[in-house]
């Protein structure tokens, strides 16, 4: 588990784009789970408040079909 403290105007989105490399509904509540208290900050985070960045599986890439395949 890797932690890291918010900068100010940083987002729960920033966060899990920038530390997991992914941001869906999976990451998002991994990082709730880990982080009791998290939401009373609100979309925007103020700076200082450390975090525990959940450990998560690679997502795997999503196949494109194409109708011409």
């Amino acid at each position: 588990m890797k932690t890291i403290r918010s900068r100010d105007g940083d987002t729960i989105s920033n966060i899990l784009l920038l530390g997991l490399g992914r941001n869906d509904d999976e990451a998002e509540e991994a990082l709730f789970e880990q982080n009791p208290g998290l939401e009373q900050h609100g979309p925007v985070l103020p700076a200082g408040v450390v975090i525990f960045l959940p450990t998560m599986p690679e997502k795997a890439p999503e196949t494109v079909v194409n109708i011409w395949d």
